[in-house]
């Protein structure tokens, strides 16, 4: 049986589809893992409680749409259903990547939050000690051609 007709079959009834999922979902954003406790059972969506949003992805659900920061994003009346949120869907309106498997979610990036360096085409700032130790920032070489090498042991 593949997973969504097991989750299909699951579900039975559109009482259970309401009710939340007793087993634990491990969502991944950034460099965090969030367990969550309470999912709403879904074949193709990932239904979480609007509350558990904020330690997810930083997001909270306001009057005028999902809001982090000073930026809010109108969110249609079909992602909400009581005190759930389809994260999922969610993720598709903003182009955000997406994959599950075995109760994890894994998102990348949201394209909204970091298109700025996109358009102004300047990277973040960041800094790296040299070969004699001295703390060197990227804005040092502002106006400037710059080639970053990158290496790792692993």
């Amino acid at each position: 049986m593949n997973r969504r007709e097991f989750l299909i079959a699951s579900a039975g009834t559109a009482a259970a589809i309401a009710a939340p999922s007793t087993s634990t979902t491990t969502v991944l954003y950034n460099d965090s893992a969030v367990k969550l406790d309470k999912v709403r059972p879904d074949a193709k969506d990932l239904w979480v409680r609007a509350a558990d949003l904020p330690r997810i992805n930083e997001f909270e659900l306001k009057p005028q749409g999902a809001c982090r920061a000073d930026m809010c994003i109108p969110v249609a009346k079909t992602l909400k259903n009581g005190p759930w949120f389809n994260l999922t869907g969610f993720s598709r309106k903003l182009g955000q990547a997406y994959v599950a498997d075995s109760g994890v979610w894994s998102f990348g990036d949201i394209p909204v939050m970091r298109g700025s360096f996109y358009s102004s085409r300047i990277a973040p700032d960041f800094a790296v000690p040299d070969r004699t130790g001295k703390l060197v920032h990227l804005s040092d070489f502002r106006g400037k051609k710059v080639l970053v090498f990158t290496w790792a042991s692993w």
